[in-house]
């Protein structure tokens, strides 16, 4: 079951969710096999019980996006998540995340200087895919020429989530990136450098090397997750401020708020709406007996919208607190980039209300929803602002 119409999966998939909600909370499609939890209490549960509701993918996922994840971080139950997770969290401490902060301000300054003459440009190009996108390639150890593919291949794989079906552009993506970290591993095994993949091929666990396959699967879960997510953060965030009256002018006089405005986008137009799991043995949802070995999607986007969690849940409120979204997830895969994620949305956001004002969304745009009901954002986003009259 999903949410796609003949123009693609849908921007507005809220009132489905509340459907789903109130008349099947825990619903089994016959067709796919596959089950579907929405409700708030549920979706932490499926996220959190890790004994219950595996991460383990490879086996039950043939494709080859499922293959190259399955030896990563993402797709691991304890206790090799734990040992994997303890490689690269050094590589997302506040204090290395917070070490960051003056390239991803420089980053976002030069980008806006390109723009911000002209008094209209689409958003997503122009600053949201470019700056994360950078940011984790630069960690990573990407060379700059090579990052118009390395988002190219993130953008097929989230597509891939949609309906499962496998086209030659998928086939094609999945062997060149394969072929790419592999060199780009080899390489760095030869001359190793201050990056991420360097750091991860000298890493140990009790004293043994990460095997290819979970280095190519660290590579391929930093890929995506790395971009994906703050690109649609950002994107969501800017649409969800200029839909709502008054909230640009209140985060200019008040900037304190914006961290809190940014944890509410998170909830609101949550960047993932669903994570995948197995039931490890047969168990109950709400009163609904699933099976041992049941796909399960857990749909963060409708637990974050729970009536029963969140008053007035389909209203933007900036104010809202306490606010326990789910968008990074909960429990042991709890996002291991949601400093880095939230630190660059901050720095980005407050760049475009100092350099952007009047911002608005450009009359009469038509917004399309990214071809993913897995991740949620708009593939571009049309905005207008008062552009300094001297260079107008």
């Amino acid at each position: 079951m999903d949410f796609v119409n003949s123009d693609g999966p849908s921007l507005d998939p809220f009132p489905q969710y509340e459907r789903m909600r109130e008349s099947a909370p825990v619903y089994h499609d016959e067709q796919s096999g596959s089950w579907h939890v929405y409700r708030y209490d549920d979706v932490q549960r499926v996220l959190s019980e890790h004994g219950t509701f595996s991460s383990k993918m490879g086996g039950d996922d043939p494709s080859e996006t499922g293959q190259l994840f399955a030896a990563s971080l993402i797709t691991a139950d304890p206790p090799r998540h734990r040992q994997l997770r303890s490689l690269v969290t050094q590589a997302f401490t506040p204090k290395a995340v917070d070490g960051l902060a003056p390239r991803i301000s420089a980053l976002a300054e030069e980008l806006l200087d390109g723009i911000a003459s002209r008094g209209s440009a689409d958003l997503i190009a122009e600053l949201a895919y470019p700056l994360p996108v950078i940011v984790i390639a630069e960690l990573m150890g990407i060379p700059a020429e090579d990052r118009d593919r390395f988002k190219h291949w993130s953008d097929v794989i989230v597509s891939q989530t949609q309906s499962g079906a496998r086209t030659a552009d998928h086939s094609t993506t999945n062997r060149e990136m394969v072929e790419y970290f592999l060199a780009l591993i080899e390489h760095r095994r030869r001359q190793p450098g201050n990056d991420l993949i360097s750091s991860l091929l000298g890493a140990e666990i009790d004293g043994q090397k990460l095997s290819v396959a979970e280095l190519l699967g660290f590579c391929s879960l930093l890929l995506v997750a790395g971009n994906e997510t703050t690109t649609n953060l950002i994107g969501n965030a800017v649409l969800s401020f200029t839909e709502t009256p008054g909230t640009l002018e209140r985060l200019r006089a008040e900037p304190s708020l914006l961290p809190q405005a940014i944890e509410e986008v998170l909830r609101y137009r949550s960047p993932v709406q669903s994570m995948y799991r197995v039931t490890a043995g047969a168990t109950t949802l709400g009163d609904v007996q699933v099976p041992a070995g049941a796909p399960l999607v857990a749909w963060i986007g409708s637990a974050n919208r729970d009536e029963r969690q969140f008053h007035n849940p389909g209203q933007f409120n900036p104010d809202r607190t306490p606010n326990r979204h789910l968008a990074f997830g909960h429990g042991i895969h709890f996002c291991l980039g949601a400093p880095l994620a939230r630190l660059e949305a901050r720095i980005a956001l407050q760049s475009v209300l100092e350099r952007l004002p009047g911002l608005t969304l450009a009359p009469g745009a038509r917004l399309e929803r990214m071809d993913s009901t897995i991740v949620y954002g708009v593939k571009e986003l049309p905005v207008s602002w008062q552009a300094p009259k001297e260079q107008r």
